[in-house]
C-alpha cells in the first residue's frame, strides 16, 4: 500500500513538474532570429498556396494533388483569396448543405466545379491553401456564422 501511494505521489509530482514547464515555455519571448524563422515557414506555406489557388500545375505535381479535371482555378471564381470570406467560417454552408469549416468549402470546390480530388484534411496541400486563403484576409474580424 505505501509503495503504490508513493507512486502516486511520484506520478503527480511528475505530472506537476511537466504542466509547469509547459507553462512557462510560452512566457519566454521568442529571439528575432526564432520569429524570422516563424515568418519564413509561413510565407513559405502563403507562397504555395497561392501558387495553388492559381491552378499552379508544378506545385500540385510536388504536392501529388490535381486540384481540377477541368483547367478551373480558385482563382477563376475568386480572384483573390479573400474573396472566399474565410472570417465567416464555420458557419452553415448552403452549397453543402450542412455546417462546414474552410477546409470543407475548399473540398467542395475541388471537387464539384472544378472535379478534383478531394484533399485530405491535414495535408500539406489544405493546409497551404488555407493559410493564403487567411493571409489574403490579414486584418478581418472574425465573423464565424455570418452570411
Amino acid at each position: 500500500m505505501k509503495i503504490a501511494r508513493y507512486g502516486f505521489v511520484a506520478a503527480g509530482a511528475f505530472l506537476g513538474l511537466m504542466m509547469i514547464s509547459q507553462a512557462l515555455a510560452h512566457k519566454a519571448k521568442h529571439s528575432p532570429e526564432q520569429l524570422k524563422a516563424f515568418e519564413d515557414v509561413f510565407m513559405e506555406q502563403v507562397r504555395l498556396g497561392d501558387l495553388l489557388f492559381h491552378g499552379d500545375e508544378a506545385a500540385q505535381k510536388k504536392l501529388g494533388v490535381q486540384l481540377s479535371k477541368t483547367g478551373m482555378a480558385c482563382a477563376m471564381c475568386h480572384p483573390f483569396g479573400t474573396d472566399v470570406h474565410p472570417h465567416e467560417f464555420p458557419k452553415f454552408q448552403e452549397q453543402i448543405g450542412q455546417f462546414a469549416t474552410l477546409r470543407d468549402m475548399i473540398n467542395w470546390c475541388v471537387e464539384k466545379p472544378n472535379e478534383g480530388v478531394k484533399l485530405e484534411p491535414d495535408s500539406p496541400a489544405m493546409k497551404a491553401l488555407e493559410t493564403y486563403i487567411y493571409y489574403s484576409n490579414r486584418g478581418s474580424t472574425l465573423d464565424p456564422g455570418r452570411h
